[in-house]
C-alpha cells in the first residue's frame, strides 16, 4: 500500500510530495527536493497502515 505525502521543502518552502510505502513500519532516507534539488532527510513511521509520524528536514552536513 502506498500514500502520497505532501509537505513544504525545508530549503525553498515549495509544496512537494513523496510516495510512502505503508507496508514498512518505518523508513528513513535522503531525497532531493524536486524544485531546488537540495537533499532532504525523509523519515516516517507507520501504524495500522496510517502514517503517524512524518518529517522532511534539511540533511545534516
Amino acid at each position: 500500500m502506498i500514500k502520497e505525502q505532501f509537505f513544504n521543502c525545508a530549503y525553498c518552502g515549495e509544496l512537494i510530495s513523496v510516495i510512502l510505502e505503508l507496508s514498512e513500519t518505518s523508513q528513513q532516507y535522503t531525497e532531493d527536493c524536486e524544485v531546488c534539488c537540495q537533499p532532504l532527510e525523509i523519515a516516517y513511521t507507520v501504524e495500522n497502515r496510517s502514517v503517524i509520524n512524518f518529517s522532511a528536514e534539511q540533511q545534516n552536513a
